[in-house]
């Protein structure tokens, strides 16, 4: 399927997601956890293939980033867990104003609508928890570990009763899909690039959607040999 229409199709889907309440929302992550570690066998066969083609042409770093195991999955579904004891602040209050005339005017968290990811290795980026449906794009290195996971996400959000398109996966890794993604407006509402400093160039100076800057990690310290170095670890 082509971008535009993956992200027709999870645009369509904000309705089922964007009012839902904190305990349907809930409810879908649990079975997203769920069905992430009854689907392990085939996301770790998926990997196995893309470590295979991968081993050779990327850095020893980046083929453990890019190495899934039982134990890897295990931590990415208790962390989808961990989003369901977050607070949710969908409709929150942020502020009120009276005016002179008596008219309230409130400010309110609500969903931001698409969000689009573009990452390289990680094959485990999500965000649901906030009524937000999600588009994934991932490198080629990657492409067949997330796809595998994706697939056992949207079985989860199926299995809940829920609309699987909530979140989909670009079919296409060439630079082509990247471009679609960062000039899609009107289908993306928000933007996030996850990887190197040529791809968060990429998106900044060429994104049309609203797009946030992310840092390219690797980020080191220096310490001074006069420094506390007990206060500076803190």
């Amino acid at each position: 399927m082509t971008t535009l229409k993956l992200l027709q199709k999870t645009r369509a889907a904000m309705g089922s997601i964007a009012a839902a309440g904190a305990e349907k929302k809930n409810a879908l992550l649990l079975a997203m956890a769920d069905s992430l570690e009854a689907h392990c066998a085939e996301i770790l066969a998926a990997n196995a293939e893309d470590m295979a083609a991968a081993r050779g042409r990327i850095t020893d770093v980046m083929l453990d980033r890019l190495k899934l195991d039982e134990n890897r999955i295990a931590g990415m579904a208790n962390g989808i867990r961990d989003t369901v004891r977050l607070p949710d602040h969908t409709g929150r209050v942020l502020s009120e104003v009276v005016r002179p005339n008596g008219i309230v005017i409130d400010k309110v968290q609500v969903p931001l609508g698409l969000v689009a990811i573009i990452y390289v290795s990680r094959p485990n980026a999500l965000a649901v928890k906030s009524g937000n449906v999600c588009m994934l794009r991932s490198g080629k290195e990657a492409y067949r570990s997330a796809r595998a996971i994706v697939a056992a996400l949207k079985a989860g959000v199926a299995q809940a009763g829920g609309d699987p398109d909530i979140v989909n996966i670009v079919e296409d890794t060439s630079h082509a899909s990247a471009q679609e993604l960062m000039t899609a407006k009107g289908l993306v509402d928000l933007l996030i690039p996850r990887g190197g400093a040529g791809l968060i160039r990429a998106c900044v100076e060429n994104a049309t959607v609203p797009c946030i800057e992310t840092g390219t990690g690797i980020c080191h310290v220096y310490v001074d040999k006069a420094a506390d170095h007990a206060k500076a670890v803190s």
